[in-house]
């Protein structure tokens, strides 16, 4: 019997990069936490702006306008409307709107930054926020206008807008004005107080919430890619012994040897298999080494990404308890950009590695006695068929594209805002980017994947087991090519079961 998944807990305690991709999944449900403590620290930070308002101090984006314009004063009449201001100037957005997985990812990644208890903002707000994640009511966020630093606040502009019943929003699956969603739920649409807009917007929820669903597809990318190779090298009657336990005790780097472990443990078997060479060609003989690359980054590509995700990462943060202010930098999203920059290039390598395998499958120069092409076409017809001759041109110029959009974001910096914001991260810029290099690679491992599993068909060997069962699991959705297809229709079918982890893959 399953179980319902536990609820995921926004409090003081940190969240895991995992929690994130499961609420955008909508795989887990969550909760405030109930801690009095941690609630009343939360309501402190929100009555400390209040003191200072009393005070009549001059407070950064409180009773000062914002950026450049932390020189001019706002009248104490006038502090009321400033937060309204913020977001309806950066309603500025162009490009792509997320999808609303990545919404929710942004939605749960801002929530946990305002939980931290120093960015000054009421109790009420971090409750909508949750109803909001917990009633599906999703901001229609447009990808482009971050510089990474004030945050993502042109992107962010659309939740505090959100939050106030103003522009469109993503509502039981349709869009539709932010003021119906909430008359259909029954919610009084909120009027910040002086900080929460800034709170909202002044932070690196986006990037950071796109950093976390990257990173669990390269997780998973990475264990496809070694079954991938597993089963060319059956395909391609290659050596085994080139991943041999005390071949890489002799070069340690972890997660090149969990690599090596994983193509093992695959092609372990008690029937000797033929091998066509003393040494295989680099694609297949140093898979351990190119994906081992990506395998021993995860865990400082993981301590960035939820170091950031439970940070307080607006400006000016408050102490709830002495009132103090604290005008800093924490938008800055520069773990972020250089995380996701070097994610790219970590997933390219992943492409460019499985596109040299396929193009080694469909070569008979190469592939020891495979048809050309991986054709499955009988004798008389041959001639006229070609397999997947237009799939591996396909895989080479996804894969090509992804290797060219590896130039990393985070040098790019410009000077913005009259020079105030004038060195900045490009964090969201270098998160989209590897989104997008991602999604090619996946393409790259959908068209080898097809390929490696027509390949074995045709070679017709003895398969390991965990081969065997992967085969036989793929062959539910993938029939042997034959005479020519059209073969889009079953690489879509193949990047939604990758896009949705569909395989398991190796125990972690």
């Amino acid at each position: 019997m399953s179980h319902a998944p536990e609820p995921i807990v926004f409090g003081p305690a940190p969240l895991t990069l995992e929690a994130v991709v499961a609420l955008a999944e909508r795989r887990a449900p969550s909760i405030l936490d109930d801690d009095p403590a941690w609630r009343a620290r939360i309501a402190r930070g929100a009555q400390a702006v209040e003191g200072l308002l009393d005070r009549e101090g001059q407070i950064y984006g409180i009773t000062t306008g914002y950026g450049d314009s932390c020189v001019t004063a706002v009248p104490l009449s006038q502090v009321a409307a400033l937060p309204r201001q913020l977001y309806t100037f950066h309603g500025c957005g162009l490009g792509r709107f997320l999808e609303p997985e990545a919404a929710r990812a942004v939605l749960a990644a801002r929530l946990q930054s305002l939980c931290q208890g120093v960015s000054g903002v009421r109790f009420e707000l971090l409750e909508r926020l949750h109803a909001c994640l917990h009633e599906d009511l999703l901001p229609r966020i447009p990808e482009e206008g971050s510089v990474g630093a004030s945050g993502d606040l042109t992107p962010l502009s659309y939740i505090a807008a959100m939050l106030c019943g103003e522009r469109e929003v993503i509502w039981r699956g349709r869009m539709c004005p932010a003021a119906e969603a909430h008359a259909e739920l029954g919610w009084a649409p909120m009027t910040l107080r002086p900080k929460e807009a800034l709170a909202l917007m002044n932070g690196t929820a986006v990037m950071t919430a796109l950093a976390c669903q990257a990173f669990a597809r390269a997780e998973y990318l990475l264990k496809l890619a070694t079954r991938i190779t597993a089963l060319n090298v059956v395909a391609l009657r290659g050596n085994p012994a080139h991943f041999g336990a005390r071949l890489f005790a002799a070069k340690p780097h972890p997660g090149q040897g969990q690599v090596a472990a994983w193509l093992r443990a695959d092609l372990e078997s008690e029937t000797a298999v033929p091998q066509q060479r003393l040494q295989d060609r680099y694609s297949l003989r140093c898979a351990p080494h190119v994906l081992g690359v990506l395998a021993d980054s995860l865990g400082w590509l993981r301590g960035f990404i939820e170091t950031e995700l439970n940070s307080a990462n607006d400006n000016p943060l408050i102490d709830p308890d002495s009132g103090e202010v604290m005008h800093g930098g924490h938008f800055y999203g520069g773990h972020i950009a250089f995380a996701m920059d070097s994610l790219k290039t970590l997933t390219a390598n992943v492409a460019d590695l499985l596109d040299r395998q396929l193009a080694l499958l469909v070569d008979s120069r190469y592939n020891h006695g495979l048809p050309g092409n991986l054709s499955g076409a009988p004798a008389e017809r041959a001639m006229i068929n070609h397999g997947f001759k237009a799939v591996q041109i396909g895989a080479s110029a996804w894969a090509a594209e992804a290797l060219k959009g590896t130039l990393p974001a985070s040098v790019f910096s410009r000077s913005t805002e009259c020079h105030n914001q004038d060195k900045v991260s490009m964090g969201t810029i270098a998160a989209r980017d590897a989104l997008r290099v991602l999604e090619l690679t996946k393409q790259v491992a959908a068209a080898t994947l097809l390929a490696a599993l027509q390949g074995v068909h045709l070679r017709a060997d003895p398969l390991p087991k965990p081969l065997a069962t992967m085969v036989a699991t793929l062959r539910e959705d993938f029939a042997p090519v034959g005479e020519d297809r059209a073969l889009d229709a079953e690489l879509r079918h193949c990047l939604t079961r990758i896009r949705s982890r569909h395989w398991p893959l190796y125990a972690s």
